[in-house]
């Protein structure tokens, strides 16, 4: 189960509290009327196709990835978003509820510096109604991201 997944990641940082919620928090909007911030503090992860293979970029709930900077920041020819399918198969979680920790696989994960814009950002943690309060130093720390600008 992918809440089941994330909560093992977290197990050895007693620290870091998922938050669950009775509604729907499966897009940034969404999210932040949940919690009280704005959109922007929603850490969205998403899943691209770098050159036929997967790499996820969290940023800020309010940004927009610029896949032109994106395919330079990973060397790669061409990025697109991934498809329901391959975001399923290669995170191991569904859209809307894709978290950067705890993944059924290894993948190349980038931090929008954007993130660094706030003290604390809220990411996914495994499903639609789910949220992970973190700086974004520590989700950096615990998940050996690499920082890239990306957003337009």
């Amino acid at each position: 189960m992918p809440l089941d997944r994330v909560k093992k990641f977290l197990s050895p940082f007693p620290d870091l509290k998922i938050i669950l919620f009775d509604q729907s928090t499966h897009t940034s909007e969404l999210a932040a009327q949940a919690l009280g911030v704005t959109p922007a503090q929603i850490a969205k992860t998403l899943v691209f196709v770098a050159d036929a293979e997967p790499l996820l970029v969290v940023t800020c709930g309010d940004k927009k990835i610029n896949t032109k900077k994106l395919s330079k920041a990973v060397g790669a020819k061409k990025v697109r978003f991934a498809d329901a399918e391959m975001v399923m198969n290669s995170t191991g979680f569904p859209p809307g509820g894709v978290s950067p920790i705890g993944m059924v696989s290894d993948i190349p994960l980038y931090l929008d510096q954007s993130l660094w814009d706030y003290e604390v950002v809220y990411a996914a943690a495994g499903t639609a109604n789910s949220a992970l309060p973190v700086s974004p130093d520590r989700l950096c720390e615990i998940t050996g991201a690499q920082v890239i600008d990306v957003c337009c």
